[in-house]
């Protein structure tokens, strides 16, 4: 049985000193490493995602190093974790900087510790890299491609607002204004609201979606489920809108289920997961050899509109980037090929190449045909007598 003391939940491990002195008979024990690790990242309205990977990383790195707590360890461990990780796992950097990080937020705010070393840890260095990008043709054919409802649906209106697929997802109906045809992104990335378009040709599915959604509403308020998850403290401020309809998802889930930290069920919104999983499919079913994501739909998104003549301050605005040079990236992906430099082979008047053909079973593969020496190749020089003195030694050796 484990150790009910002791911050990993270990079996007979040692207590480390923050917990020995609390009583045994039932008082009220301190919270553990991982429990204050979530707390603080909540504290400081830190998003959902990044908990999951702050409490991952922490708990990778006590793992690594054999359940050892870690107040009991320093910078030689967090570097040896950190290496382990570059040279063992081959992460990715910006992997490697969320590990990182992760650690520093524990020792800095967890622990409470301040020390000079902590600021000497160097962070790897992270290339940008261009986004994948699809053409007109290419989203059309995995936009066919899907067609089970709703994510055909989540799949347009990503391509056609440039939404992340989480912003998607945590549409509420309050958040569609058919008047004005405008869709407005809540608590996106950075905790950051804006206003995209409402696409003109996505008004009729919409509501039909809106419809399918207020059915399911109305199921759950037969049922009596508790309404759906609010923001911060809305729930208590306003106890009725949990179960009103202006906040119900606009892509609910077809059935309720678990909420783990409210502690009961609920309808949530469509997963991201399930989404993904139908768009992959999509994809190679539309013969796209390209990596794409959900999130290829928004740099299509961004690309497309600068081919189409829009400023980049107005693409800026749309996808909610606070610094115009991440958008700038999508500059580059519009170039042709060699920053639209022709290729001297253009111009060359050449006989085309012949088309590969693989070799049949009856008749076998002729050898080819041995290459004529080039104006400037040094002439052959392997003999298997020893060298004649017109052979240099340079071309002997190379031989």
């Amino acid at each position: 049985m484990s150790d009910p003391h002791d911050p990993f939940g270990r079996p007979g491990s040692p207590r480390h000193p923050d917990v020995q002195a609390q009583a045994e008979d039932g008082a009220s024990a301190r919270p553990r490493l991982l429990d204050r690790l979530r707390q603080q990242v909540r504290y400081l309205h830190y998003s959902h995602r990044t908990e999951d990977a702050y409490v991952h990383w922490v708990r990778a790195y006590i793992r690594f190093h054999g359940m050892r707590h870690p107040a009991d360890m320093a910078r030689a461990e967090i570097e040896s974790f950190l290496t382990w990780l570059a040279a063992e796992r081959q992460v990715a950097p910006s992997t490697h900087n969320q590990a990182l990080s992760a650690l520093l937020f524990l020792y800095q705010k967890v622990l409470g510790q301040q020390l000079p070393w902590m600021s000497d840890i160097g962070r790897p260095t992270q290339h940008r890299r261009l986004p994948v990008v699809l053409s007109h043709d290419e989203v059309s054919r995995v936009l066919g491609a899907l067609q089970e409802a709703p994510h055909a649906l989540l799949a347009q209106l990503l391509y056609g607002t440039g939404m992340r697929l989480l912003e998607g997802l945590r549409l509420r109906v309050k958040d569609i204004e058919f008047e004005r045809r405008a869709v407005v992104v809540r608590e996106g990335k950075g905790a950051k609201d804006r206003v995209v378009m409402l696409p003109a040709s996505l008004e009729a599915p919409l509501r039909a979606q809106l419809a399918a959604a207020r059915a399911l509403w109305a199921a759950d308020r037969a049922a009596g489920l508790p309404g759906v998850h609010l923001p911060h403290a809305l729930a208590r401020k306003y106890p009725r809108a949990p179960e009103s309809w202006s906040w119900f998802w606009v892509f609910p889930q077809a059935a309720p289920g678990w909420d783990a930290r409210a502690q009961l069920r609920r309808r949530h919104h469509l997963l991201d997961g399930n989404f993904q999983q139908h768009f992959k499919a999509a994809v190679a079913a539309a013969g796209v050899h390209k990596p794409a994501t959900p999130h290829t739909l928004r740099h299509s998104f961004a690309t497309h509109l600068l081919l189409a003549g829009y400023d980049i301050r107005t693409v800026q605005e749309l996808l909610g980037h606070a610094d115009v040079s991440t958008t700038m990236i999508y500059t580059h992906v519009l170039r042709l090929g060699g920053g639209a430099v022709r290729s001297p082979l253009d111009s060359l008047i050449v006989a085309p190449a012949p088309t590969p053909t693989p070799p049949t079973a009856s008749a076998p593969a002729a050898k080819p045909a041995a290459r004529a020496p080039l104006a400037r190749e040094p002439r052959p020089c392997y003999r298997a007598s020893p060298a004649t003195p017109n052979c240099t030694a340079e071309a002997t050796s190379a031989s």
